[in-house]
């Protein structure tokens, strides 16, 4: 029992300390020339089709969520009547 405890010991630290490790390509250098290029277009936008769906999402939403507030402060500022 000792024996296969000890082995599994140094089976699980040889394999963290001596696991193949994946390299990837840098692409920040790409990134900064993308962000740093002056065209025009907001920084906030030029990371293609993705940031405008999620800008206009988030614009969708805010403007949507400050009329219902605004709808919801207007009912509740006037009184129901009885009926």
């Amino acid at each position: 029992m000792l024996r296969s405890l000890l082995a599994l010991r140094q089976l699980s630290q040889r394999t963290i300390s001596t696991a193949a490790r994946r390299h990837f390509e840098n692409k920040v250098p790409q990134k900064q020339k993308l962000f740093q290029e002056d065209n025009g277009i907001p920084v906030h936008l030029k990371g293609g089709v993705a940031d405008a769906l999620l800008y206009r999402a988030t614009m969708i939403l805010t403007v949507g969520g400050t009329v219902y507030a605004i709808y919801q402060l207007a009912m509740a500022s006037f009184p129901k009547k009885p009926e």
